[in-house]
């Protein structure tokens, strides 16, 4: 069980620092930099990584893998209000 707190802890520091960039990206007001292929592929390598994980029975990677597609769905949205305003 303590071998899953390194897991848990390790989610919780990316998932923090993930949501802290699309936070800062969507302050910064320019678009410029994000590429929607980046979004792609992260968002794809996510969906197999929760596919791979729940066959390997991995609790953490599923959770940690759907949080990741989760912030890059919201740094996609907000990167497409941003042009779509500008």
């Amino acid at each position: 069980m303590p071998v899953d707190l390194l897991g848990w802890a390790a989610t919780a520091v990316l998932i923090a620092t993930l949501s802290r960039q699309i936070y800062k990206q969507h302050q910064a007001g320019s678009t410029e930099a994000v590429s929607t292929w980046l979004f792609i592929g992260q968002m794809t390598a996510s969906v197999l990584f929760i596919v791979y994980s729940a066959l390997m029975g991995s609790t953490v990677f599923v959770v940690t893998n759907s949080l990741i597609l989760v912030t890059a769905v919201v740094g996609q949205i907000l990167a497409v209000r941003r042009r779509k305003r500008g």
